[in-house]
Protein backbone atom coordinates (compact mmCIF):
# COMPACT_ATOMS: atom_id res chain seq x y z
CA UNK A 1 0.00 0.00 0.00
CA UNK A 2 1.40 3.59 -0.73
CA UNK A 3 2.00 6.09 2.13
CA UNK A 4 -1.89 7.17 3.10
CA UNK A 5 -1.60 10.66 4.01
CA UNK A 6 -2.43 11.51 7.97
CA UNK A 7 -5.74 12.33 9.20
CA UNK A 8 -6.88 14.91 10.40
CA UNK A 9 -7.55 15.49 14.26
CA UNK A 10 -10.94 16.41 13.39
CA UNK A 11 -11.67 13.25 10.83
CA UNK A 12 -10.14 10.45 12.65
CA UNK A 13 -12.29 11.56 15.71
CA UNK A 14 -15.44 11.66 13.44
CA UNK A 15 -14.33 8.30 12.18
CA UNK A 16 -13.83 6.62 15.20
CA UNK A 17 -17.30 7.75 16.78
CA UNK A 18 -18.75 5.83 13.93
CA UNK A 19 -16.59 2.68 14.29
CA UNK A 20 -16.89 2.33 18.12
CA UNK A 21 -20.93 1.22 16.84
CA UNK A 22 -20.45 -2.05 15.80
CA UNK A 23 -17.97 -3.54 18.07
CA UNK A 24 -17.65 -4.84 21.53
CA UNK A 25 -15.25 -3.29 24.11
CA UNK A 26 -13.78 -6.85 24.09
CA UNK A 27 -13.65 -7.21 20.16
CA UNK A 28 -12.19 -3.80 20.15
CA UNK A 29 -9.16 -5.23 21.93
CA UNK A 30 -8.81 -7.97 19.58
CA UNK A 31 -9.01 -5.64 16.85
CA UNK A 32 -5.97 -3.52 18.13
CA UNK A 33 -3.82 -6.53 19.22
CA UNK A 34 -4.63 -8.54 15.25
CA UNK A 35 -3.62 -5.73 13.99
CA UNK A 36 -0.65 -4.74 16.21
CA UNK A 37 -1.73 -1.48 16.97
CA UNK A 38 -1.21 -0.43 20.46
CA UNK A 39 -3.85 0.95 22.70
CA UNK A 40 -2.78 3.80 24.26
CA UNK A 41 -5.68 5.72 25.27
CA UNK A 42 -6.05 4.58 29.29
CA UNK A 43 -9.89 5.38 28.21
CA UNK A 44 -12.98 2.68 28.61
CA UNK A 45 -15.12 4.60 26.33
CA UNK A 46 -14.74 2.86 22.90
CA UNK A 47 -14.27 5.70 20.50
CA UNK A 48 -11.77 7.52 22.44
CA UNK A 49 -9.80 4.24 22.73
CA UNK A 50 -10.39 4.22 19.05
CA UNK A 51 -9.40 7.88 18.35
CA UNK A 52 -5.92 7.77 20.75
CA UNK A 53 -4.89 4.22 19.74
CA UNK A 54 -4.76 5.38 15.60
CA UNK A 55 -3.50 8.63 16.76
CA UNK A 56 -0.74 8.13 18.09
CA UNK A 57 -0.12 4.87 15.61
CA UNK A 58 0.13 7.09 12.67
CA UNK A 59 2.02 9.89 14.63
CA UNK A 60 4.12 6.87 15.09
CA UNK A 61 4.58 6.24 11.29
CA UNK A 62 4.06 9.46 9.60
CA UNK A 63 0.98 8.18 7.62
CA UNK A 64 -2.63 6.99 7.85
CA UNK A 65 -2.14 3.26 6.53
CA UNK A 66 -3.11 2.22 9.80
CA UNK A 67 -6.07 4.10 10.18
CA UNK A 68 -7.07 2.34 6.53
CA UNK A 69 -5.91 -1.14 7.60
CA UNK A 70 -8.00 -1.05 10.91
CA UNK A 71 -11.37 0.72 9.21
CA UNK A 72 -11.08 -2.34 7.07
CA UNK A 73 -10.91 -4.59 9.70
CA UNK A 74 -13.78 -3.11 11.38
CA UNK A 75 -16.09 -2.67 8.60
CA UNK A 76 -15.46 -6.31 7.35
CA UNK A 77 -19.23 -7.21 6.62
CA UNK A 78 -18.80 -10.85 8.19
CA UNK A 79 -18.55 -8.95 11.40
CA UNK A 80 -22.07 -7.64 10.96
CA UNK A 81 -25.41 -8.81 11.93
CA UNK A 82 -27.71 -7.80 8.77
CA UNK A 83 -27.55 -5.83 5.45
CA UNK A 84 -29.56 -2.94 7.00
CA UNK A 85 -26.87 -2.58 9.60
CA UNK A 86 -23.73 -2.55 7.50
CA UNK A 87 -24.87 -0.34 4.92
CA UNK A 88 -26.38 2.05 7.83
CA UNK A 89 -22.87 1.93 9.22
CA UNK A 90 -20.90 2.21 5.53
CA UNK A 91 -22.92 5.12 4.84
CA UNK A 92 -22.68 7.29 7.97
CA UNK A 93 -18.52 6.57 7.10
CA UNK A 94 -18.47 7.40 4.10
CA UNK A 95 -19.54 10.71 4.69
CA UNK A 96 -16.81 11.51 6.95
CA UNK A 97 -13.84 9.25 4.92
CA UNK A 98 -15.28 11.14 1.57
CA UNK A 99 -13.68 14.65 2.77
CA UNK A 100 -10.42 12.61 2.92
CA UNK A 101 -10.55 10.56 -0.51
CA UNK A 102 -11.47 7.13 0.76
CA UNK A 103 -14.47 5.57 0.25
CA UNK A 104 -16.02 1.85 2.19
CA UNK A 105 -17.25 -0.11 -0.67
CA UNK A 106 -20.29 -2.48 -0.12
CA UNK A 107 -17.22 -5.68 -0.31
CA UNK A 108 -15.75 -4.44 2.68
CA UNK A 109 -12.49 -2.64 0.25
CA UNK A 110 -11.46 0.45 0.88
CA UNK A 111 -11.11 2.84 -2.42
CA UNK A 112 -8.90 6.13 -2.94
CA UNK A 113 -11.73 8.32 -4.65
CA UNK A 114 -11.88 12.09 -5.31
CA UNK A 115 -12.59 13.88 -1.88
CA UNK A 116 -15.57 15.47 -1.22
CA UNK A 117 -15.72 19.31 -0.94
CA UNK A 118 -19.03 20.22 0.49
CA UNK A 119 -21.30 18.60 3.26
CA UNK A 120 -23.94 18.08 0.79
CA UNK A 121 -21.78 17.00 -1.94
CA UNK A 122 -20.82 13.91 0.63
CA UNK A 123 -23.99 13.03 1.69
CA UNK A 124 -25.13 12.66 -2.04
CA UNK A 125 -22.04 10.27 -2.67
CA UNK A 126 -22.28 8.24 0.26
CA UNK A 127 -26.07 8.05 0.29
CA UNK A 128 -27.16 4.53 0.15
CA UNK A 129 -30.57 5.11 -1.49
CA UNK A 130 -29.18 7.43 -4.01
CA UNK A 131 -27.14 4.24 -4.42
CA UNK A 132 -29.79 2.04 -5.21
CA UNK A 133 -32.01 4.53 -7.50
CA UNK A 134 -28.62 5.06 -9.49
CA UNK A 135 -28.82 1.05 -9.85
CA UNK A 136 -31.85 1.36 -11.05
CA UNK A 137 -31.34 3.82 -13.71
CA UNK A 138 -34.40 5.71 -11.91
CA UNK A 139 -35.95 8.20 -14.60
CA UNK A 140 -34.00 11.97 -14.44
CA UNK A 141 -37.99 13.38 -13.58
CA UNK A 142 -38.03 11.51 -10.45
CA UNK A 143 -34.88 13.27 -9.37
CA UNK A 144 -35.33 16.68 -10.35
CA UNK A 145 -38.31 17.32 -7.93
CA UNK A 146 -36.81 14.96 -4.89
CA UNK A 147 -33.21 15.55 -5.30
CA UNK A 148 -32.76 18.01 -2.29
CA UNK A 149 -35.24 15.50 0.14
CA UNK A 150 -32.47 12.72 -1.08
CA UNK A 151 -29.97 14.59 0.30
CA UNK A 152 -31.55 15.18 3.34
CA UNK A 153 -32.79 11.41 3.60
CA UNK A 154 -36.44 13.00 4.27
CA UNK A 155 -38.19 10.23 3.17
CA UNK A 156 -41.45 11.14 3.76
CA UNK A 157 -41.31 14.43 1.59
CA UNK A 158 -39.32 12.27 -1.12
CA UNK A 159 -42.02 10.21 -1.98
CA UNK A 160 -44.55 13.74 -1.88
CA UNK A 161 -42.60 15.60 -3.96
CA UNK A 162 -41.58 12.89 -6.77
CA UNK A 163 -45.40 12.06 -6.69
CA UNK A 164 -46.43 15.74 -7.59
CA UNK A 165 -43.42 16.42 -9.90
CA UNK A 166 -45.23 12.91 -11.89
CA UNK A 167 -48.62 14.87 -12.07
CA UNK A 168 -47.00 18.75 -13.19
CA UNK A 169 -45.49 16.29 -16.19
CA UNK A 170 -48.54 15.48 -16.92
CA UNK A 171 -49.79 19.06 -16.42
CA UNK A 172 -47.21 20.25 -18.62
CA UNK A 173 -47.96 18.14 -21.18
CA UNK A 174 -51.62 18.61 -21.50
CA UNK A 175 -52.60 22.15 -19.87
CA UNK A 176 -55.10 20.06 -17.78
CA UNK A 177 -55.34 21.70 -14.48
CA UNK A 178 -57.18 20.26 -11.36
CA UNK A 179 -56.88 16.55 -9.05
CA UNK A 180 -54.44 14.38 -9.80
CA UNK A 181 -56.23 11.73 -10.40
CA UNK A 182 -58.67 13.40 -12.51
CA UNK A 183 -56.09 14.76 -15.18
CA UNK A 184 -54.25 11.17 -15.30
CA UNK A 185 -57.87 9.81 -16.23
CA UNK A 186 -58.52 13.03 -18.78
CA UNK A 187 -55.39 12.80 -19.69
CA UNK A 188 -55.17 9.03 -20.92
CA UNK A 189 -58.76 8.77 -22.03
CA UNK A 190 -59.26 5.95 -24.85
CA UNK A 191 -62.27 7.93 -26.34
CA UNK A 192 -61.20 11.55 -26.06
CA UNK A 193 -57.03 11.46 -25.11
CA UNK A 194 -54.70 14.07 -24.46
CA UNK A 195 -52.05 11.73 -24.66
CA UNK A 196 -51.81 8.22 -26.37
CA UNK A 197 -49.32 5.84 -25.49
CA UNK A 198 -49.96 3.36 -28.99
CA UNK A 199 -52.54 3.85 -31.89
CA UNK A 200 -55.93 2.71 -29.45
CA UNK A 201 -56.99 0.51 -32.29
CA UNK A 202 -56.76 -3.32 -30.80
CA UNK A 203 -58.68 -3.95 -27.65
CA UNK A 204 -55.29 -4.41 -26.36
CA UNK A 205 -53.72 -1.16 -26.95
CA UNK A 206 -57.51 0.24 -25.14
CA UNK A 207 -56.55 -1.99 -21.96
CA UNK A 208 -52.93 -0.57 -22.15
CA UNK A 209 -54.46 2.96 -22.14
CA UNK A 210 -56.91 2.05 -19.24
CA UNK A 211 -54.32 0.02 -17.12
CA UNK A 212 -51.72 2.99 -16.93
CA UNK A 213 -54.32 5.55 -16.19
CA UNK A 214 -55.67 3.44 -13.38
CA UNK A 215 -51.48 2.70 -12.62
CA UNK A 216 -51.31 6.64 -12.22
CA UNK A 217 -54.33 7.05 -10.44
CA UNK A 218 -53.19 4.02 -7.60
CA UNK A 219 -49.83 5.99 -7.56
CA UNK A 220 -51.51 9.11 -6.49
CA UNK A 221 -54.12 7.79 -3.99
CA UNK A 222 -51.64 5.73 -2.28
CA UNK A 223 -48.63 8.24 -2.70
CA UNK A 224 -49.53 11.68 -2.31
CA UNK A 225 -53.12 12.20 -1.18
CA UNK A 226 -52.67 10.33 1.79
CA UNK A 227 -49.14 12.36 2.63
CA UNK A 228 -51.00 15.25 1.74
CA UNK A 229 -53.72 15.11 4.93
CA UNK A 230 -51.62 12.54 7.21
CA UNK A 231 -49.12 13.98 9.30
CA UNK A 232 -45.53 13.13 9.03
CA UNK A 233 -44.97 11.19 12.09
CA UNK A 234 -48.34 8.67 11.19
CA UNK A 235 -46.69 7.63 8.24
CA UNK A 236 -43.62 4.91 8.97
CA UNK A 237 -41.41 4.39 5.81
CA UNK A 238 -38.25 3.20 5.09
CA UNK A 239 -35.56 2.73 2.68
CA UNK A 240 -37.27 -0.29 1.38
CA UNK A 241 -40.47 2.10 0.27
CA UNK A 242 -39.59 4.85 -0.66
CA UNK A 243 -37.23 2.81 -3.18
CA UNK A 244 -40.02 0.73 -4.36
CA UNK A 245 -42.31 3.70 -4.21
CA UNK A 246 -39.67 5.69 -6.89
CA UNK A 247 -39.27 2.81 -9.03
CA UNK A 248 -43.14 3.18 -9.57
CA UNK A 249 -42.92 5.96 -10.12
CA UNK A 250 -39.74 6.15 -12.95
CA UNK A 251 -41.62 3.35 -14.61
CA UNK A 252 -44.45 5.70 -15.31
CA UNK A 253 -42.36 8.55 -16.55
CA UNK A 254 -40.65 5.67 -18.74
CA UNK A 255 -44.18 5.53 -20.02
CA UNK A 256 -45.02 8.81 -20.30
CA UNK A 257 -42.33 9.35 -22.91
CA UNK A 258 -44.00 6.72 -25.11
CA UNK A 259 -46.57 8.78 -24.87
CA UNK A 260 -48.08 11.12 -28.00
CA UNK A 261 -49.72 14.49 -27.44
CA UNK A 262 -52.63 13.90 -29.58
CA UNK A 263 -53.97 17.21 -28.32
CA UNK A 264 -54.17 20.41 -25.44
CA UNK A 265 -56.40 22.01 -23.49
CA UNK A 266 -56.47 25.92 -24.32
Amino acid sequence: MANVEKFSTSSLEAIARILGEPVTGTQLTYCFKALQIADTSQESTKWKRIFHSLAARQTQDGCGNNVIVFIKEIMSPVRFENTEQYENTRVELNKKLLFSGYEVKTTGEIARVESAKTISEAEERASSLRRKLSDRAIHSEVLKYCKAELLEQNYFHCVFEATKGLSQRIRDMTGLAGDAAKIAEEAFSVQNPLLALNSLRTDTEQSDQKGFANLLKGIFGTFRNVRAHQPRIHWAVDEKEVLDALTMISYSHRRIDEAVVVKRVQ
